[in-house]
């Protein structure tokens, strides 16, 4: 990793987070490098959805150059259920399968726009990757797959429902 510039950090360090973000702004700054090669989502899930981006990436500026993946699960299924299936379960699943076949669609540069913050601005860019591979944006985070869904969302989510009857 040391040989390819991989930027490791530990997410619930404030300072680590901080650091991630100053080297990602040189590593912007200097136009002779290659791009950088982010996944906002932090995680993987079942190839339906988007899920909610990170907003640190959206922060350090830049060209933002999207794109969408998603599987075929045809000839065999990438998207490994953690509750369900064991890694080694899923390691021989993944190398038995017949083929991991995945669409990829390189999307137009965006660019924050002036008076777009960063949240705002992952949102519009997480619109246009689901629209593109034909999957529901939503508005929550990877955590949901191992954590139980806290008071405060669910509460918000019954007011809209109310709001809907």
């Amino acid at each position: 990793m040391q040989t390819t510039q991989h930027v490791l950090f530990e997410r619930s360090e404030m300072k680590d987070r901080h650091l991630v973000r100053k080297k990602i702004r040189e590593h912007i700054a200097e136009k002779a490098k290659l791009p950088i090669l982010i996944f906002p989502e932090g995680t993987c899930i079942n190839n339906t959805s988007v899920m909610m981006f990170k907003k640190g990436s959206f922060e350090v500026g830049g060209t933002i150059h999207p794109v969408a993946i998603k599987y075929d699960p045809r000839f065999g299924d990438a998207f490994w259920n953690s509750t369900k299936y064991s890694m080694m379960t899923y390691i021989f699943n993944v190398m038995t399968s017949w083929a991991i076949v995945c669409n990829v669609w390189y999307l137009p540069p965006m660019v924050k726009e002036e008076e777009e913050d960063a949240v705002h601005f992952a949102n519009r860019v997480k619109a246009v990757i689901a629209a593109r591979g034909g999957m529901s944006v939503l508005p929550w985070d990877g955590g949901l797959k191992r954590k139980k869904v806290k008071e405060s969302f669910k509460e918000e989510q019954q007011k809209k429902y109310c709001q809907i009857v």
